[in-house]
């Protein structure tokens, strides 16, 4: 089944930012409670945007989130350090957000990996930059998982991001993407593929549907999971008839089920 990795919790986001500065539980609760009741499989969790509190607005907020969902969460920061704090926090395995092949970070995260009980979102990006073919990010895609690989993570704890690249940046970044996952599901069989769904729209109008539209598309690449927004009702409907349609829904079940509650309409 398709992996959903809510991505509300960041404090990015102005409403989750001004919550976290006021220590407002309710407003994290909720959120968190309609995610899960709206079909996240993960819970994102992202301090890193006050400066100089993401220590203390990391621990916080795994504090209330874990009180408001039973879900595993996502582990979200650049910084090793705060990771590792963060997973001596969490009771359920987690997955972190993220190692890449550029140099600092490779070497920062890897002992923080190895040995540990977790999930892995691994970058498609090394020193020289975003990637720019579709096999930059297959060639990458095959150096990482290869490296974890030896530090004994098992495939199917390792989530690779193709990095998605805006359509107002450069025409042929949705094929790239799409191109790139088609061949990591087939040449690294076992392996998952995620990565932030929305970037594909960043600078456009009408991003929701572009998303949506992408989602199928990728979808039907092997694209396995996302860095989604699970409230988004259009989206949801969209991926529940997606996974009905590539047979990954016995009988249409999921999908019978969310029309009948009223999740997916015409």
């Amino acid at each position: 089944m398709f992996t959903i990795i809510g991505e509300r919790i960041n404090t990015t986001l102005g409403k989750v930012k001004k919550a976290v500065e006021n220590r407002d539980a309710e407003y994290i609760i909720q959120d968190v409670k309609k995610q899960t009741q709206c079909g996240a499989t993960y819970i994102d969790v992202n301090a890193g945007a006050r400066i100089g509190h993401e220590k203390e607005d990391m621990k916080w907020l795994l504090k209330i989130v874990q009180e408001a969902t039973d879900l595993p969460l996502c582990l979200d920061s650049p910084d090793p350090l705060i990771l590792e704090m963060a997973y001596a926090l969490v009771d359920k395995t987690p997955l972190v957000n993220s190692i890449s092949l550029e140099k600092e970070r490779f070497d920062s995260m890897m002992p923080f990996i190895e040995g540990k009980k977790c999930k892995i979102i691994a970058l498609c990006m090394d020193d020289s930059g975003m990637p720019k073919t579709s096999e930059d990010i297959i060639n990458r895609a095959k150096t990482i998982v290869a490296e974890l690989e030896k530090i004994g993570m098992k495939r199917d704890d390792i989530f690779v991001d193709p990095l998605i690249q805006p359509m107002s940046v450069e025409n042929n970044n949705g094929t790239m993407a799409m191109d790139a996952v088609k061949a990591i599901m087939s040449d690294l069989k076992g392996v998952h593929t995620t990565g932030g769904l929305s970037n594909i729209s960043y600078g456009l109008p009408k991003r929701k549907i572009i998303n949506r539209n992408f989602l199928l598309m990728m979808m039907a690449n092997g694209f396995d999971s996302a860095i989604m927004d699970p409230l988004d009702k259009d989206i949801m409907a969209a991926l529940k008839t997606g996974e009905m349609l590539a047979g990954h829904d016995d009988y249409c079940m999921n999908f019978l089920k969310s029309v009948r509650a009223g999740d997916i309409e015409a």
